[in-house]
């Protein structure tokens, strides 16, 4: 009988094992009709982390409970969050989720930096600061431009939309023919040649120069520079355009 028993519950355990990803993609539904802006930094809260984004869908991977969701914006919000299968999430190749990633966690910072090191103030404006992000999360996630905007919101919001166009380049599947260390390499020299926060460069364009040499376009911001690398990850030259 205890021989029975203790199989059972080994049973019972299994399966409740099993229906962990789906249990906890479900639980992600109560996001639905949320903010993209606050839904995001909720699922950071609850583990996940942003694995890749393609037009207006963002795959989100939760290495707690090795749950993948899709989540659908639509006008800024949440429209629906569902299951997504481990490869949508990229499991297993974690080199492109983590450049993603990075440009995510830094993106805000670094447009922030931008716009005030373009309108020569350093100073910490709290109001200005709040009116650009809540421009920059609109004009990331597509809602409709606040028509009571202000100068904050404004810059804000096409700071966003800049990004938006940017992680939307990145996801294109031709960008990802070059070697991984390549464009690993020539965002990180732009980071530097930028003077920007490491992360907020993404390649948005490749050419295949042969003989293991490749251009990339990389995007950092509103800025745009041309990176010569070879497969090793050696640059030999960056410049603006």
């Amino acid at each position: 009988m205890k021989t029975r028993l203790t199989k059972g519950i080994s049973a019972l355990t299994l399966l409740a094992t099993a229906l962990t990803p789906v249990a906890a993609a479900a639980q992600e539904n109560d996001l639905q009709g949320a903010r993209a802006a606050g839904g995001e930094s909720e699922l950071q809260r609850r583990g996940y982390s942003l694995a890749k984004t393609n037009g207006g869908s963002q795959f989100w991977w939760n290495s707690r409970t090795d749950t993948c969701i899709r989540v659908n914006v639509w006008q800024g919000r949440y429209q629906t969050v569902a299951r997504a299968s481990s490869s949508d999430c990229g499991k297993g190749g974690p080199s492109a989720g983590a450049v993603v990633g990075a440009a995510v966690a830094v993106g805000l910072i670094a447009a922030l930096a931008s716009h005030k090191k373009n309108k020569g103030d350093s100073r910490p404006d709290a109001g200005h600061d709040s009116e650009y992000e809540r421009g920059y999360n609109d004009g990331l996630y597509g809602a409709n431009y606040d028509r009571h905007d202000s100068e904050g919101y404004h810059e804000g919001y096409l700071a966003g939309e800049t990004e938006a166009q940017n992680r939307r380049a990145y996801n294109r599947p031709y960008v990802r023919t070059a070697p991984q260390t390549a464009r690993d390499a020539c965002a990180r020299r732009a980071d530097e040649y930028q003077n920007a926060a490491p992360g907020s460069s993404v390649p948005i364009s490749v050419r295949d120069l042969g003989r293991g040499s490749w251009e990339i376009s990389v995007a950092t911001g509103r800025y745009r520079s041309r990176c010569t690398v070879d497969s090793r990850g050696y640059v030999s030259d960056i410049n603006p355009y």
